[in-house]
């Protein structure tokens, strides 16, 4: 009967007196977990510092839950979007992200096989939540998404956003625990300022996240100035308004070394009027905020339609007005299932 226990799920401190109760010499926990975090191996076979006879034990004794490469699509903008296969035939999406000019090379992970939250635009939400991801499931998409980077642009990954698939608070312990796996000597050894978290507003969690201060940048997946607005295209606002969000990101200011930013998609005369510039502008007072203004990607069954060119720029330059930093983001793989959860969605 295969052995149920997850070895990726373990901490250090458990590896070693797992190991230790099995026989093995303690220094070679230190080797396996090597092999697993390190050097990001998902055979017990490739551990070719250890006996066969430990290998055999290891494989008896525990399984390695691997993500594997189910499909890919490359866009003609360089973006590469990737569906991976679970251990347990789930899907989930992760997205690559090359800036060449900028040097800057980002792959965007799912935190969960599809999301709860029923956000009116985005396509993982039609799929409900199938299942939270472990930490090394979420581990892996750097690992895999980042060998693919350096064999096709020759370098690293040099920042990770948790804007995939799911709401990355409301799998929390997961989140973090593949965060502190990344960032580890042990590990890729990343730094936390690379590092975003988007959120489409979970105030407690918000704040747990300040007193936890990670340095870990936070994105709120705002799309709507007011709460009438946000409420029609995202529920969760009716238990997290934008006044509870604004307090938790006041003391996440202030009790996080992480930056906020507000990631803020463009629905063409719905939520890119002056009157919606006007209050951005007032819930960019409290703290500083950097805002992204991004091209909506459609979605099958969406009424919402992206923005005009000239409209965006209009919103934005009102907003910049007033000494906010704003950026314009351009849709990126337009002529692959951009849009988050479309590729998951496929079978």
């Amino acid at each position: 009967m295969r052995n149920t226990t997850d070895i990726l799920s373990l901490t250090d401190e458990q590896l070693s007196e797992s190991l230790i109760s099995l026989g093995f010499q303690k220094y070679r926990a230190k080797q396996v977990s090597d092999w697993l975090w390190k050097h990001a191996v998902r055979s017990f076979d490739l551990m070719t510092n250890l006996s066969k006879e430990n290998r055999q034990l290891l494989s008896e004794k525990f399984f390695i839950p691997a993500i594997t490469l189910d499909t890919h699509q490359i866009s003609m903008d360089g973006t590469v979007k990737f569906r991976f296969k679970l251990h347990d035939g789930k899907m989930i999406e992760s997205v690559l992200i090359p800036v060449d000019e900028k040097d800057r090379y980002t792959v965007c992970v799912s935190s969960q096989a599809g999301c709860s939250l029923t956000c009116s635009f985005c396509a993982t939400g039609k799929m409900g939540l199938l299942r939270q991801l472990t930490a090394s499931e979420i581990f892996d998409q750097y690992v895999l998404v980042n060998q693919y980077c350096l064999e096709r642009y020759e370098k690293k990954l040099s920042n990770i956003v948790f804007m995939g698939m799911g709401e990355p608070l409301l799998n929390y312990k997961n989140v973090l625990h593949s965060i502190s796996r990344l960032t580890s000597d042990k590990g890729p050894n990343l730094s936390s300022r690379r590092i975003t978290i988007s959120t489409a507003g979970i105030s407690k969690m918000i704040k747990k996240l300040a007193d936890d201060n990670k340095g870990i940048n936070l994105a709120l997946s705002l799309h709507a100035a007011n709460d009438e607005k946000r409420v029609e295209m995202m529920p969760i606002n009716e238990s997290n308004n934008l006044s509870s969000l604004m307090d938790a990101l006041t003391y996440y200011s202030k009790n996080s070394s992480g930056k906020i930013s507000y990631e803020y998609i463009a629905f063409e005369h719905f939520n890119d009027t002056a009157a919606d510039a006007k209050n951005l502008i007032r819930l960019c007072s409290r703290f500083h905020v950097t805002v992204n203004i991004i091209e909506y990607n459609p979605v099958k069954g969406v009424e919402y339609e992206k923005s005009s060119e000239d409209r965006i720029n209009s919103f934005a330059k009102q907003v910049r007005d007033h000494g906010i930093m704003i950026t314009v983001r351009k849709s990126r793989g337009k002529d692959i299932d951009a849009a988050c959860g479309q590729l998951a969605n496929k079978s």
